[in-house]
Parts: structure tokens; sequence; C-alpha cells
């Protein structure tokens, strides 16, 4: 078999491997946590999460890079909400200080937006 069979080959074996439910590798903003909601005000961010009843505001950090007049904004969260006192949503404020972010800047959050629950 020549090498141009061999590839041949193993790609047909690959892609017979591959069959089922497909993995999609991690993306460079896979950590960061799906929001179901963002609102802003004077005072400064409100993110909504899903929650198993036990999400607070020490659960979550954020992530500020400043570039061209604009802020890139993202929220992660750094512990798990293993809680089983049922499912639903939570809130948590960020104020502009805290993200030393001045009120009126314009920002683009990199956050997914969760789909909404049937």
């Amino acid at each position: 078999m020549d090498r141009r069979g061999f590839v041949l080959a193993f790609l047909a074996l690959g892609g017979c491997a591959t069959v089922g439910a497909p993995v999609a590798p991690p993306g460079p903003l896979a950590e960061l946590e799906p929001l179901l909601a963002v609102r802003t005000g004077p005072d400064g961010v409100t993110i909504r999460v899903a929650s198993a009843g036990c999400t607070a505001r020490p659960d979550f950090t954020f992530y500020v890079e400043r570039r061209a007049g604009a802020v890139s904004l993202a929220f992660a969260r750094k512990h798990v909400d293993v809680c089983k006192a049922g499912g639903g949503q939570a809130e948590i404020v960020f104020g502009w200080t805290e993200l030393g972010v001045a009120p009126r800047t314009p920002v683009v959050l990199l956050n997914p937006m969760a789909p909404p629950r049937a």
C-alpha cells in the first residue's frame, strides 16, 4: 500500500470511529457561564444565571479587558452550585467600581446567552 492509500484508509477508519454523538472540543470561551439575562444600570451589571439553590456572589469572578475605547467583560463561575434545593435562577450584581469600568463606557459581553427554557 502506498502512502496515499494508507492516509485514505486511516481517514475512512477514523470517520467510522466517530459515528454517534458529536463531541466538540471546548472553545476559547468554554469556561464562561451561560447567562439567562443581563441588565445594566447606573450602579453596575446584573447577570441572571441558573442555580440549584445556593448560587451566590462569591461563586463568581469576572474578567475585564480594555481596548480601543470599549471594555470586554466576561463572567465565570468559581464554585459549582451543588445544592439540591431545586432548579431556579439567581441574580448576581457587579458594581461599576468593582469592575473598574466607568458607567457610560461601551461594554462587550463575552458570555454566551443560554437558550430560553421551555
